[in-house]
C-alpha cells in the first residue's frame, strides 16, 4: 500500500477509500495500483511513500537482522 497526503483546502469525501472524510493534510494509506491516480492530480494530493516502500523496508530490515 502506498501513503499521499491530501492538500485541499477544506475536507473531501472519498468514496474510492470507504466514502470516508479526508481532512486537510491527512495522510491516507491508498492501493498500489491506484497511487499515480491521486499524485496526478499535484494541486491535492502530494506522495508521502511510494507504492512498494513498506515492503522494501521489510525486506531491508529482515537482511540486516
Amino acid at each position: 500500500m502506498a501513503r499521499v497526503r491530501f492538500l485541499g483546502p477544506e475536507p473531501v469525501t472519498v468514496p474510492e477509500l470507504g466514502s470516508r472524510a479526508i481532512n486537510p493534510d491527512e495522510i491516507v494509506t491508498v492501493p498500489d495500483d491506484r497511487f499515480d491516480g491521486y499524485v496526478c492530480q499535484t494541486g491535492t494530493w502530494e506522495p508521502v511513500e511510494e507504492p512498494g516502500a513498506a515492503a522494501a523496508k521489510k525486506t531491508t530490515r529482515k537482511e540486516a537482522s
